[in-house]
């Protein structure tokens, strides 16, 4: 029997380890799918819970610092998108 080679070997490996978990997932999203279309009543995707307003400070605090982010980079890199904004405009003609 031919010896295979060690990377050839993991490779099958990795791959026989793929398709397991594809198989796994296809099962868990059939069973999904069949508990979703039986409706509301049969399949829920949370425990309802009393508490329904969700993480409002976590949002506030993720907007909050994706502006600060935004703001920061229009600072540092705000004349060099001018500049080539202007360059790709005075290179446009009617």
């Amino acid at each position: 029997m031919e010896k295979i080679h060690p990377p050839a070997e993991r490779a099958l490996a990795l791959l026989a380890a793929g398709q397991q978990r594809l198989a796994a997932g296809q099962q868990w999203l059939a069973a999904w799918l069949t508990g979703w279309l039986a409706g509301p009543e049969q399949f829920r995707l949370r425990p309802a819970t009393g508490r329904t307003r969700g993480d409002v400070p976590g949002w506030v605090l993720i907007t909050l610092m994706s502006a600060v982010l935004v703001a920061g980079l229009l600072a540092i890199a705000g004349p060099a998108l001018a500049k080539m904004f202007n360059e790709a405009m005075d290179q446009v003609h009617p």
